[in-house]
């Protein structure tokens, strides 16, 4: 029989859980413009939420909708393709976010050094560790600490780059999106890296569907918080990019730069702003990692349930939270806090799109076996045009591929990577059986 958690996420809770889920500000996205130029830049991040994350926002909410249970994308697999397939859903998002977990602590380090430049790498190792580990004690005292937490922080978050749009929109002298490319971009592998930012930056509407067993009215409130939280995410890139390109030298901006480009671009309060935003890229980093530890402990959760991992992380405390999972979870993140982002970051999205194409092709199953289920929201066409609509995110993938390849640095280890996690699953899947059976 499977646990039930205490239903206590709201809509505003989750629209800030999701927030942080897929975005957690504009941080990185100076990273996407100084690889590719702030033309292909801008274009890059207008083409993929029309493309990608409009049709995952889509589908996801159908199935958020028509099956809204603990363990979210992994039991829509199993509903419709069966246990072997949901448990290589279950894996590539494991081994997905061992590579994904990796890169917040990173990314906090990068705005920490804004404060103490010249940060010893085993100094910033502890911090790490800090980090996943403040975030586990979040989480294990529940869900709704994990959303009161992603409220506030979203909101210091917003309003800081609202006040550098603001000061930098009055100091623009030239045209935000020229040059369109840049001069020095590493050709193909650069626009690898360019467009995997990109996803990066739009990926995630379906993390926090495995805790929706944790959610109020879940089948109306996911499809409603998705909604709200893609508008946002989307205009909190646009708007302060646009600004402040137009009003400092992208030429200069650099991998964690914010807050220098804040001082470039905000004139006489730029100063002020730069600590802020500064302060935003620690606390985002925090916020994400706890928004996201949220989601994937309830992997190995609701695979312990299933009888698919040892019972003890199927266990609940008296908060009603996956305690063991939590901490098991913690302890795997913590190895993996010691990796470049630009090698975390083509890994991540395509092991994530791999895990993502089985839940799309879920949806297109049930549609056609189980044709009488549905949830509140369904997405207005037909089975045919739900095949279209997650067709598109597949070329966006097959695209990435094939410029990966051109990459020898990142994004060619990245996607052997990620063919040997595939590889793996199979044979995970038949040792979980067999010990289950023994």
């Amino acid at each position: 029989m499977r646990q039930k958690l205490p239903r206590a996420i709201g809509t505003l809770g989750l629209v800030f859980v999701l927030f942080f889920s897929t975005s957690g500000g504009p941080y990185t996205t100076e990273t996407l413009i100084h690889s590719v130029g702030p033309g292909l830049g801008l274009l890059i991040l207008a083409l993929v939420p029309l493309i990608w994350s409009v049709p995952e926002a889509l589908i996801v909410g159908e199935l958020a909708s028509m099956l809204p249970e603990e363990g979210g994308y992994y039991r829509w697999v199993d509903r419709a393709f069966g246990r072997f397939w949901a448990f290589q859903n279950g894996w590539l998002t494991w081994m997905y976010s061992l590579v994904d977990m990796a890169i917040y602590p990173v990314l906090f380090n990068q705005y920490l050094r804004y404060f103490i430049p010249g940060l010893d790498p085993r100094v910033e190792w502890l911090i790490s560790l800090a980090i996943i580990w403040g975030a586990a004690w979040i989480n294990v005292r529940g869900s709704v600490n994990v959303t009161r937490v992603s409220i506030v922080a979203g909101c210091f978050i917003m309003l800081g780059f609202l006040a550098l749009s603001v000061a930098s929109a009055l100091r623009i002298t030239h045209i935000p999106w020229q040059p369109f490319a840049s001069e020095h971009a590493r050709g193909l592998g650069g626009l690898a890296v360019g467009i995997s930012i990109a996803l990066w930056n739009y990926i995630g509407w379906d993390n926090p569907s495995t805790v929706q067993g944790e959610v109020k009215d879940p089948s109306r409130t996911y499809p409603r918080a998705l909604a709200f939280a893609l508008p946002l995410v989307t205009i909190g890139y646009f708007v302060p990019l646009l600004t402040t390109l137009g009003a400092s030298d992208w030429t200069t901006w650099t991998e964690g730069g914010w807050p220098q480009i804040a001082a470039s671009a905000a004139g006489s309060v730029g100063r002020c702003i730069a600590i802020w935003i500064a302060l935003g890229g620690m606390i985002s980093a925090l916020a994400l990692f706890n928004a996201l530890l949220l989601g994937y402990s309830r992997i190995p959760f609701v695979l312990a349930d299933d009888g698919l991992l040892p019972k003890a992380l199927a266990k609940l405390d008296v908060h009603g939270t996956p305690r063991t999972a939590v901490i098991v979870s913690a302890i795997f993140y913590s190895l993996f806090a010691l990796v470049a982002f630009g090698k975390l970051i083509v890994a991540d999205v395509l092991l994530y799109s791999v895990a993502l194409f089985l839940e799309f092709g879920a949806l297109i199953q049930l549609r056609k076996t189980e044709p009488s289920l549905r949830g509140v929201f369904r997405i207005p066409l037909g089975r045919t045009g739900v095949a279209v609509l997650a067709g598109l995110p597949m070329l966006v993938l097959v695209g990435v591929i094939g410029v990966s390849f051109a990459d020898g640095e990142y994004g060619l280890p990245a996607v052997i990577g990620t063919a040997v996690a595939i590889v793996a699953g199979p044979l995970m899947y038949r040792l979980a059986q067999r010990r289950n059976t023994g």
